[in-house]
C-alpha cells in the first residue's frame, strides 16, 4: 500500500472522478474535493465537498496540513465565463492562493497542475489566456511542478466536448469540413492518472521531474473526424451518410450555447469551446513518453473495440435532443401564457365565462393562470431553478386536467384537444426532469 497523500481538486469532474477512482485503485489515499459531488460520486469519506474557490490561502493550507498532503492534483477549470463562473477566477487566482498554501504549509508538496496544450501565441479565448497565466504563476513560485497538458480527453465517462463528439458519433451529421479536418490529438484519461501515479511514485527531490511541462496525446498527428470515427464504429454508425452542417449553424449554435451560459447552462457549443476546436488540439508528447515509458493509448484502444452498449447509444442520441426537449418546454409554458394574457385574453376569459364561473373570478383566474404558466417556462429556463420549474408544470398540468374534468368536462372532447395533448407534456416534462443531471 503506497502511502502518500494525494488532494484532488475538481473530483467532480471527467478528469478529477476518473483519477481519484483510480488513484485509489493503485494503493494511494486520495483526498477528492469539490465544491458539488453527486450522491454517486461520494463513494468515500474522503470525498469531501468543500466551497474550494472561495477558500483564501489560510484555509487551503490547514486542508493541506490536516489531511497530510503529499501532492496536490489541481483539476479546476471552467470553460467560459458565466452566472457563478469566472476564468481567471478559477484559474489564476485561484493557483494563486493554492500556491501560497503549498508554500505556507511547511510540508514537502508537488502540485500537479491540469493545464490546455498549445502555444500562448495562438491564445484567443479568456480560458486559454488565463490558464497560460496560471502556469506563469506556477513556474514563478518555485514548488516542485508538473504541468500536465492533455489532448483531448477520451474517458469512459462523458461530459461535453467529449459527450458532443459521442452524439455527433450517433446521428448521420458532421461539423463543417474545416472543423473535421483540425488536428486533434487526444489522450486516454489512464493515460493522465498513470502520469500522476508515475508523478507521485518520484522522490520530491529528484531533479528530472522537480519542474516539468508534459503535453499529454498520441504522437500521431489525428484530425477531429479520427477520433469520431472510433466512436462511430463503436455505435454501428460508421458507413452512415453525412451532412454537414454549414459553418453559420456552428457559429450560431455557438451563440444559442452562450445565451443558455447566462441562464447557468453549460453547455458544449459555445464560443469558447467553438474557437478552441478551431485553433485544433495539438502538442509533442516526446518528453513526457521518453520521462514516463507510457505507451499512449489511440483513440480505438480508448474507446473500447467493442459494441457500444444500449445506455452509450441512450446517451449518445439523447445528449443533443435534451436541448431540444428544455428549450420546447420553456417556449411552451412562456408562449401559452402570453397569448392567453396578450393575444387572446377575450376567448381564455370567455371560456370561464361560458361555464357560469362567478364574473368577480374570471378576470383573477385568467390572469392569474396566465401569468403562472409563464412563471412556469421562466423557471424551467434557469438551469439553478429548472428542476422546481418542471415539477411545478407537472403539478399545473394535473391541476388542470382535474379541473376540467370537474368543472369544464366538455373541453375534454373539443376538436383540437387541448387537454388530451396535455397528458405528452406531462411526459415531456417527466423525461426532462430524468436527464436533467449533466454529471
Amino acid at each position: 500500500m503506497n502511502q502518500r497523500t494525494i488532494l484532488v481538486l475538481g473530483a467532480s469532474g471527467l478528469i478529477g472522478r476518473f483519477v481519484t477512482d483510480d488513484l485509489r485503485t493503485r494503493g494511494f489515499r486520495v483526498i477528492g474535493v469539490a465544491r458539488s459531488l453527486s450522491p454517486a460520486q461520494t463513494m468515500s469519506a474522503l470525498d469531501i465537498e468543500l466551497p474550494i474557490l472561495s477558500l483564501e490561502a489560510a484555509a487551503l493550507t490547514r486542508l493541506l496540513s490536516e489531511h497530510a498532503v503529499d501532492i496536490v492534483v489541481n483539476c479546476l477549470g471552467v470553460l467560459q465565463d458565466g452566472p457563478g463562473s469566472s476564468t481567471s477566477a478559477v484559474h489564476r487566482d485561484f493557483v494563486a492562493r493554492l500556491l501560497q498554501a503549498i508554500g505556507g504549509s511547511g510540508r514537502a508538496i508537488r502540485l500537479v497542475h491540469i493545464s490546455i496544450p498549445g502555444a500562448a501565441e495562438t491564445d484567443r479565448t479568456a480560458f486559454a489566456t488565463t490558464k497560460r497565466e496560471a502556469e506563469r504563476l506556477i513556474v514563478a513560485s518555485g514548488i516542485p511542478h508538473a504541468t500536465l497538458r492533455p489532448g483531448f480527453v477520451v474517458a469512459p465517462a462523458a461530459y461535453g466536448g467529449s459527450a458532443m463528439l459521442r452524439a455527433l458519433a450517433a446521428f448521420p451529421v458532421d461539423l463543417p469540413a474545416k472543423e473535421m479536418a483540425t488536428p486533434f490529438q487526444p489522450v486516454a484519461v489512464e493515460d493522465i492518472s498513470a502520469t500522476i501515479a508515475w508523478l507521485a511514485a518520484r522522490d520530491i527531490d529528484d531533479a528530472a521531474v522537480k519542474a516539468v511541462s508534459w503535453d499529454l496525446m498520441q504522437a500521431e498527428p489525428v484530425t477531429m473526424a479520427g477520433v469520431i470515427e472510433p466512436f462511430r464504429v463503436a455505435f454501428g454508425t460508421a458507413g452512415w451518410p453525412r451532412f454537414a452542417m454549414p459553418r453559420f449553424m456552428l457559429d450560431l449554435g455557438a451563440k444559442i450555447g452562450d445565451l443558455a451560459n447566462h441562464l447557468g447552462w453549460m453547455p458544449p457549443m459555445r464560443s469558447t469551446a467553438v474557437a478552441e476546436l478551431r485553433r485544433g488540439v495539438r502538442g509533442d508528447p516526446t518528453a513526457w513518453i521518453a520521462a514516463t515509458g507510457i505507451a499512449p493509448k489511440r483513440p480505438a484502444d480508448a474507446v473500447g473495440r467493442h459494441p457500444a452498449t444500449i445506455q452509450d447509444k441512450w446517451f449518445a442520441r439523447l445528449f443533443l435532443v435534451k436541448a431540444l426537449v428544455f428549450a420546447s418546454l420553456v417556449a411552451f409554458w412562456i408562449v401559452s401564457g402570453f397569448i392567453a394574457l396578450f393575444v387572446s385574453y377575450r376567448a381564455a376569459a370567455g371560456i370561464l365565462s361560458a361555464h357560469s364561473f362567478p364574473p368577480a373570478l374570471v378576470d383573477p383566474i385568467t390572469i392569474g393562470t396566465s401569468l403562472m404558466d409563464m412563471g412556469i417556462g421562466v423557471l424551467i429556463a434557469f438551469r439553478r431553478t429548472a428542476a422546481i420549474g418542471l415539477v411545478a408544470g407537472i403539478v399545473a398540468s394535473l391541476g388542470y386536467m382535474v379541473g376540467a374534468a370537474i368543472l369544464t368536462p366538455d373541453l375534454w372532447i373539443e376538436p383540437l384537444g387541448a387537454l388530451v395533448k396535455t397528458g405528452p407534456a406531462i411526459v415531456l416534462m417527466l423525461v426532462a426532469l430524468l436527464i436533467l443531471d449533466n454529471r
